[in-house]
């Protein structure tokens, strides 16, 4: 696990609610938290019981009586009981993707992005819940020059999924600003990857691909750049932004540097010894051409950096994989 870098020493958080505990960042934080010595309610709408990849994610956490999982979906349950004597509520529930989010799915992504969000703020003002940290997205940035995205740059979206992860963030941060609302910080992250990443991401899809001899369909040409986040510094960032006072507003949570699609490619095939098989494919709206996070807000507020680089974040991200399917071989 990476750890928080000094300047600002991360107070130890006593009960949080996690929300989205299933998922993959939810999951990973959950862990985090209860080996800190944080109880945590996980509360996810995929029943691990009956929902195998949900199952998997949660496979070590049910187990330990820090960890107390509610399955209920957000949109109707009853969220007050939920947050009874938490100190912080990482909201990190919501439907994610950007190529799925065109058509008729929209209604989803925007009943548990925005209308879920609204039902969980509005309980934590009636119970006082103090801290709130919402999980958002660098898709709010839409199409840049290349440039580092800072917090403060003009906010474009260029798909329904990026419109509803703005509008979530915007919705937390109005809460925040009322009477007895609670202290909101979003957090923008861009590209996490890493063990038990969701299978369309394109890392994921890229190691299996090395792995199994399989083909890897590319969207666009390869030269896509992406800053790609290794999954416990995002974790780590997450648990700062939930302990730190003075943590407020949107943060960017990023890997520090960029890769292009084509890069990735070649560290995978390295990695397995195998080169992939490419099968191109048109590029899909709302696919930026870059994303790179300025990480001086992340520093300055929450004294948190990226330690794990690309090369080393995807070779512990591959041997999961292996080993989570040994038939898989790395043998050409």
């Amino acid at each position: 696990m990476s750890q928080h870098t000094a300047a600002h020493p991360v107070p130890a958080l006593r009960r949080v609610v996690v929300t989205g505990s299933a998922g993959f960042i939810g999951s990973h934080l959950s862990r985090a938290l209860i080996q800190s010595g944080t109880k945590v309610v996980g509360v996810d709408r995929r029943d691990p019981g009956t929902d195998a990849t949900a199952g998997a994610n949660l496979a070590r956490l049910r187990e330990r009586p820090e960890y107390v999982h509610i399955t209920a979906d957000l949109r109707d349950c009853s969220i007050e009981p939920l947050l009874i004597d938490a100190d912080v509520i990482f909201h990190l529930a919501g439907v994610p993707g950007v190529r799925p989010s065109w058509g008729p799915r929209f209604g989803d992504y925007l009943s548990s992005n925005v209308l879920a969000t609204h039902r969980v703020l509005e309980a934590c003002s009636r119970i006082g819940t103090p801290r709130v940290v919402v999980a958002s997205s660098s898709s709010v940035y839409g199409p840049t020059d290349g440039a580092a995205s800072a917090e403060t740059d003009r906010l474009a979206p260029a798909s329904p999924y990026a419109v509803t992860k703005l509008a979530e963030e915007q919705l937390c941060l109005a809460h925040s600003g009322k009477l007895g609302g609670p202290s909101v910080v979003a957090l923008r992250y861009f590209t996490v990857y890493g063990p038990r990443q969701r299978s369309d991401m394109f890392i994921h899809r890229a190691l299996q691909a090395a792995l199994t001899g399989q083909p890897l369909r590319l969207y666009g040409d390869g030269h896509q750049r992406r800053d790609f986040t290794y999954i416990d510094d995002a974790v780590t960032a997450t648990i700062a932004a939930g302990a730190i006072p003075a943590a407020h507003g949107p943060i960017n949570v990023g890997g520090g540097a960029t890769a292009s699609l084509l890069e990735i490619i070649n560290i995978a095939n390295g990695l397995v010894g195998r080169d992939i098989q490419l099968e191109y494919d048109h590029a899909h709206s709302g696919d930026v051409i870059t994303t790179r996070a300025d990480l001086g807000r992340a520093h300055k507020v929450l004294g948190w950096q990226p330690l794990v680089d690309l090369h080393s974040g995807m070779r512990a991200h591959l041997e999961d994989l292996a080993s989570q399917h040994p038939s898989l071989s790395r043998a050409a």
